[in-house]
């Protein structure tokens, strides 16, 4: 009579007949690859095999379990680890309808395996940099999509809620930020980047040159940006982008190598300043990455994400138009970048800048913002964050508006009294000085180094009775403009030239 395990074992085989040849060569590929230090490689079947496979026999299907898989890669428990993220992931994205509370609860147990053997410091594989990367963002994603599934109680049975409080450790905001946390920590990630600034160490994505592995390295320098993406979902945006400041974003860096994970970042922390009333700052990083994107779109668009990149290309650009509306500093943006905001939103921001533009700020914010959770399990409702979320958003919005009056004065008279910017704008002298300094306020911010910074394209002092405006702080000038494109003909007409052999 056969053993129990022979039977298991036998079962196993049996299921092993039916995968395709094509799935049994891409895992025995892929392993081989990520255990002889080969990442590009490893690159090549994720990015283009993985996907290709989950387009065509797995379009509609969950892709064999990590067991029946285990005999083309010799067991090796790493690996199958790695796998069943690649599965888990599969069935988020392409099968949601078929997802249980035991598929989420599954998924989250292999993501703490997996990163509690990265914690240990034994893992000697090398990752491709884009899977890791792509490993973070899916990480902090199921968090978010198991905290909506859990806050629609309305849907679920009896049976479902009892399920719910049976795996209530599993997705816990707090789990998740600990291990993006540990991840941080323990990969020395700030102290590397401190270095670097002080030009005493190059990091760059690499494989160190000892052979070591890439993976915890890389894991903590991702789980910074994933730790500003959960504070931006929770509403803690300021803990965010302290969390992201180690990582210089105005250089580029090892965060912009990977476009995916380059948008994830000007994003959240575009938004996150725009929380913080710091525009001038999300207008600067809003302005860099829609002009790659006008430039390069094109280049990104056999990307499996390319969807996910054109929705948030949009999202930034009515975030930009909120800026521009709340912060009117066209002389920040790229003109090429103007031309396309004014096509999207031109006659939205015409009427932001009046005082019924209200509703268009409420549009615009409720397409552009991330999908707020509901982080404790107490709180049944996603709704409520977001509500919550766009009341203080719109209240900032009446206040900015209440100064609209004193602004368009301001950049109308470079030199008046006080008396009569009163009598202008039907006052008195007192009251316009309250105006004047909640103005003062209201253009000012403090970073996260606890600077105080101008978000105006202008400023003002009073002596004595009289207000003196200043001229905009940086204008722009046609002749750098000319310049510029008289050196890119330059250069076009040297590789002519090339080409031409003379």
């Amino acid at each position: 009579m056969p053993t129990a395990a022979a039977a298991s074992g036998a079962a196993t085989a049996s299921y092993t007949d039916h995968i395709p040849d094509s799935v049994k060569t891409f895992v025995s590929d892929l392993y081989r690859h990520i255990r002889d230090g080969d990442a590009s490689g490893a690159l090549a079947l994720y990015d283009e095999t993985f996907h290709r496979l989950c387009a065509g026999p797995y379009r509609a299907a969950a892709w064999p379990p990590a067991e029946a898989v285990a005999a083309c890669c010799d067991h090796d428990q790493f690996f199958l680890t790695l796998y069943r993220e690649l599965t888990f992931r599969h069935a988020h994205a392409r099968l949601p309808g078929l997802l249980t509370l035991k598929h989420r609860a599954d998924s989250w147990d292999n993501y703490c395996s997996l990163f509690a053997v990265v914690l240990q410091g034994v893992v000697t594989a090398q990752v491709p940099d884009k899977w890791l990367w792509d490993m973070v963002d899916e990480f902090v994603y199921q968090f978010q999509r198991f905290c909506q599934y859990r806050a629609r109680l309305k849907d679920k049975s009896q049976e479902q809620i009892n399920l719910l409080k049976r795996f209530d450790q599993a997705w816990d905001v707090y789990g998740v930020l600990n291990y993006l946390k540990a991840l941080v920590e323990k990969s020395m990630i700030r102290e590397i980047l401190e270095r670097e600034k002080e030009g005493l160490e190059h990091f760059t994505m690499q494989n160190d040159n000892d052979g070591g592995s890439n993976v915890l390295k890389m894991l903590g320098y991702y789980s910074m940006i994933g730790l500003l993406r959960v504070h931006c979902l929770i509403g803690d945006y300021s803990t965010g982008l302290k969390c992201l400041s180690p990582i210089d974003i105005n250089q580029q860096g090892v965060y912009t190598t990977v476009i995916e994970s380059c948008i994830s970042t000007i994003y959240h922390y575009g938004f996150a300043n725009i929380m913080m009333h710091r525009y001038s700052d999300a207008i600067h990083q809003f302005n860099r990455i829609l002009l790659y994107m006008l430039k390069y779109k094109e280049c990104h668009q056999k990307s499996p994400q390319y969807d996910l990149l054109l929705k948030k290309n949009e999202q930034m650009y009515a975030l930009l138009a909120i800026c521009l509306s709340l912060c009117p500093q066209n002389n920040l943006i790229d003109e090429n970048v103007s031309i396309e905001l004014k096509g999207k939103y031109g006659t939205q921001m015409t009427k932001m800048l009046r005082c019924d533009g209200e509703k268009y700020y409420d549009e615009l914010f409720s397409f552009a913002c991330p999908k707020f959770i509901a982080a404790s399990p107490s709180v049944s409702y996603n709704q409520d964050t977001y509500r919550l979320q766009l009341k203080l958003f719109l209240a900032e919005v009446k206040q900015q508006q209440l100064l609209l009056g004193v602004r368009s004065f301001l950049k109308l008279f470079s030199v008046i009294t006080i008396g009569k910017l009163a009598q202008h704008m039907g006052s008195n002298e007192t009251s316009l000085r309250e105006i004047l300094m909640a103005y003062t306020h209201k253009t000012h911010a403090v970073d996260n180094d606890g600077h105080i910074i101008s978000n105006a394209d202008f400023d003002f002092y009073i002596d004595e009775d009289t207000i003196h405006a200043t001229e905009p702080k940086s204008i722009k000038h046609h002749n750098d403009y000319f310049l510029k494109h008289i050196l890119k003909f330059e250069e076009v007409i040297g590789e002519l030239a090339k080409l031409q052999g003379y």
